[in-house]
């Protein structure tokens, strides 16, 4: 087909073009249309001409991906590309063999023993698969957690991710939710409570490594403490950390604590297609081996166990994860990871200085601040919003000539939005705290 070719001369766009954005994606109103038998030429060419739009579309938006955390920087599809003309079903146990030969449960189980190493836990201490996504991960280990301890009760902060309070419901299971502090970090004071309250029943505790919105990251140990204080002991508790985005940032920033299998931790999962990127969603999902046992089911037709929950798996993505951690390293993730971190403080103190509410997080790449008033500049700069406020995630991807086209445009559009007379920007004192609001009731007070 001539798409291989048209692909091949795509223009992407320089660094000049971003000073103009190019319009949102628009839905291509597709039908699957039947092939014309008397010029199968043309309908070729009909398809081609469909997917080369489609692909330039995406080519020039990559730069205005800014309200979520998905790292669009990689270069790999090239070169694992004729991997695409086989069937690769990593099916089962990751351990066991399949009967066919048409899997990667060999570089997934080296992207598994990698992770291993990250999070201190021995390679024969530890079970893990490569999921479909952050969800399954959590999915997975709240199931682990429920298995444990079939009585047990979910803790989860407000601010967790939503697939914590689908497990919930999926598994019928009693669920607490936790309030949280004005910066997205779990509320101790209201854990502890709700623990003394059900003393009698463990407790299932999802410790959020990286809130979703605000990039809070819940303190383990103090966790660890309240739960020993309210006289739980080891054996009454169950505790998964959703490390979706901040699991590969955090192991690599000096004085962050570490995400560590050494700790009272049952499971860890995080986002293949996060921080470290990758062209279809996947997961690493991690727990302890001697917990896997009441989920390991043997399945004679694949000739192995199971007790993953999608059971058929995407072969291509622990190639796909295997080539990034082995072209990165661990000091290329150091600097991702000090890069965004860097990139998100320039990007706060650029939004305080106009005189803008917003928020960062220590060790955070996510910056929260007030919500643009147009929905065409949210859809323009494909930003995540909820009530009065909006965020960036800094990844990868975001350079600083981002960041400064991105401040350059919101200083022009809010020129429109906030005229003298007319109305004012929104008072975000009650979701991001007095200190970091700088609405015109509180920037006095700074």
């Amino acid at each position: 087909m001539e798409f291989e070719k048209e692909f091949d001369l795509m223009v992407v766009p320089t660094k000049g073009e971003i000073n103009s954005p190019p319009p949102p994606r628009k839905n291509l109103s597709l039908s699957v249309v039947e092939p014309d038998e008397k010029d199968i030429k043309i309908s070729s060419q009909e398809l081609d001409r469909i997917l080369t739009q489609y692909l330039e579309t995406l080519s020039n938006r990559k730069k205005y991906h800014l309200g979520y955390p998905i790292n669009v920087c990689y270069e790999h599809h090239a070169a694992l590309a004729p991997l695409l003309q086989f069937y690769l079903n990593n099916c089962g146990d990751p351990f066991t063999e399949n009967t066919i030969d048409f899997h990667s449960k060999d570089f997934e189980v080296a992207v598994l023993d990698w992770f291993a190493q990250l999070w201190e836990i021995e390679k024969d201490e530890y079970w893990g698969y490569i999921t479909n996504g952050g969800t399954e991960g959590n999915l997975h280990g709240l199931l682990i957690g429920r298995e444990l301890h079939p009585t047990g009760i979910i803790y989860a902060s407000k601010d967790s991710h939503y697939s914590v309070f689908k497990a919930a419901r999926m598994y019928r299971m009693e669920l607490e939710t936790i309030n949280t502090l004005f910066n997205g970090e779990i509320d101790y004071a209201d854990l502890r409570s709700k623990l003394l309250l059900n003393k009698n029943k463990p407790a299932i505790i999802n410790v959020n490594i990286g809130t979703t919105f605000k990039g809070a990251i819940d303190d383990l140990d103090l966790i660890l403490q309240i739960l020993k204080k309210c006289g739980y002991s080891n054996n009454k508790y169950y505790i998964h950390c959703d490390a979706a985005l901040y699991g590969l940032i955090i192991p690599f920033i000096q004085h962050a604590k570490t995400i560590t299998f050494k700790k009272s931790v049952g499971s860890v999962s995080i986002s293949g297609h996060k921080f470290l990127g990758c062209p279809m969603p996947c997961g690493i999902q991690m727990t302890r081996k001697s917990y896997i046992s009441s989920l390991s089911t043997k399945i004679e037709y694949i000739a192995s166990t199971d007790a993953t929950i999608s059971g058929s798996r995407n072969g291509l993505a622990p190639i796909l994860l295997w080539y990034s951690l082995c072209m990165k390293g661990r000091t290329g993730l150091q600097q991702d990871a000090k890069m965004c971190i860097e990139n998100a403080r320039y990007l706060k103190g650029q939004l305080h200085k106009a005189g803008i509410s917003a928020m960062l997080n220590e060790f955070s790449i996510i910056v929260v601040f007030e919500r643009p008033n147009d929905h065409k500049f949210i859809r323009q700069w494909q930003l995540s919003c909820t009530r009065d406020m909006t965020h960036a995630v800094v990844m990868p991807c975001i350079t600083r000539e981002t960041i400064d086209n991105f401040f350059k445009d919101l200083m022009h559009e809010r020129e429109k939005w906030y005229r003298v007379g007319t109305t004012v920007p929104p008072c975000l004192a009650d979701d991001i705290a007095s200190q970091n609001c700088l609405c015109c009731c509180h920037k006095m007070c700074h």
